[in-house]
């Protein structure tokens, strides 16, 4: 062994080594694949129970499938769109919609976390679908009446005081499919908070916050600036400009969102 230029048993060591390092190795790789198939696993468990959850206590409205009977198509909600681990839908489950004919059901956390755990899967499936967008037509979802929606619109929802056909919702049924649209018209998402910061001269400065803690506020002014500030040396006034929007959410009727879309769908 006198070729390889170490003493004999010190290559043996080496190599070794090295190969308790690759076993190592494949050993990790092999346990992080394990934990993904396990939690997919867990997760297909927990749908699956789900499942059989739902058909109990919600298919009889919302279809076995959870597409729809009386009750609103739950596979293409954004309610379930924008849940984050049950969030949501475990307070309508728990709350009800009562305006809406839906009672509180009383069901446990872990049939709450299964039922949530059903839809999402649901919904991961339609949107791995391509048979969806021409299974699911706009039309389906055009049920209500545009011209009911255009007076709720600038009256009763008092949706004209912070929005404009001609303005901000200018072409935006061109600008989104008919599900993206219903989502944002519901949930609308960015930054919608605005900061009025108050100087020690007196100057005001105001604009969307872009980043707030205890010790900093940032915000975009109205002129494109970023501007931060320390927040003890100035006066800061937050206000939120989807408060209206959410107190008006919670409002609504089936009649109300079905007449708004009708109306939002016809600004192309």
């Amino acid at each position: 062994m006198s070729g390889c230029g170490l003493p004999w048993n010190r290559r043996v060591a080496q190599l070794l080594i090295a190969g308790a390092g690759l076993v190592l190795v494949m050993s990790l790789q092999n346990s992080t694949a394990e934990q993904k198939a396990d939690g997919a696993g867990a997760a297909a468990v927990a749908a699956e129970r789900g499942r059989k959850q739902f058909e109990q206590s919600c298919g009889f409205c919302h279809g076995a499938d959870a597409t729809g009977a009386r009750g609103p198509d739950l596979v293409r909600s954004p309610l379930v769109a924008h849940d984050v681990k049950g969030e949501q839908i475990s307070e309508v489950i728990r709350q009800g919609r009562p305006d809406r004919g839906m009672p509180p059901l009383p069901l446990s956390d872990l049939q709450i976390q299964d039922v949530s755990a059903f839809l999402h899967a649901r919904a991961a499936e339609a949107l791995h679908s391509a048979s969806v967008p021409k299974a699911y037509p706009v039309e389906k979802l055009l049920t209500g009446n545009a011209e009911a929606g255009k007076a709720f619109f600038n009256g009763a929802g008092g949706c004209d005081k912070c929005h404009s056909p001609a303005g901000d919702l200018a072409g935006i049924a061109g600008k989104h499919t008919p599900i993206n649209l219903e989502a944002r018209m519901l949930y609308p998402g960015g930054k919608h908070t605005t900061a009025v910061v108050t100087l020690h001269s007196g100057e005001q400065v105001k604009g969307l916050v872009e980043h707030a803690d205890d010790f900093v506020i940032a915000l975009r002014d109205e002129n494109g600036w970023y501007r931060s500030f320390r927040r003890d040396s100035v006066n800061v006034e937050l206000q939120d400009g989807l408060a209206a929007h959410r107190e008006l959410l919670n409002k609504l009727t089936q009649a109300d969102v079905h007449n708004l879309f009708a109306y939002i769908e016809t600004l192309k």
